[in-house]
């Protein structure tokens, strides 16, 4: 994992602030936030958020699963829950052991998915 850089003397800290710290857009910790679950900065009144220390570790394990470890957002939000239980090395040698650390599936899995969203549209034109 990345090291996180040493980090001002605060307890809270901005959007902006976050975002230099963490050397990602503002708007990827929006949408870290929206899909992940796990990074839920507290609100001010004025609905600005506020990054914890807490959150800023969260939001540097979400940057390393993402971009050093190319999982999708839905693979760091499994990786997470898997890290909170204690259990991260088991999710390394799963993602090892199917070929996942990359968030692929199979090709049979995705052949299948296919096939299974044609029919629902077609169900779905019949309905109308």
């Amino acid at each position: 994992m990345e090291s996180i850089p040493a980090l001002p003397e605060k307890d809270f800290f901005s959007m902006g602030e976050a975002s230099r710290i963490a050397q990602v857009p503002p708007y990827t910790l929006r949408y870290w936030e929206a899909r992940i679950g796990y990074l839920r900065p507290s609100r001010r009144s004025s609905g600005h958020r506020r990054f914890s220390r807490a959150d800023l570790e969260t939001i540097f394990l979400v940057k390393d699963l993402i971009q050093r470890r190319k999982l999708t957002a839905a693979g760091a939000r499994r990786a997470l829950i898997e890290h909170r239980k204690g259990k991260p090395a088991a999710v390394a040698r799963q993602a090892a052991a199917d070929g996942s650390a990359t968030g692929a599936m199979p090709v049979s899995a995705l052949k299948l998915l296919r096939e299974v969203r044609k029919e629902i549209q077609s169900l779905m034109h019949e309905l109308k």
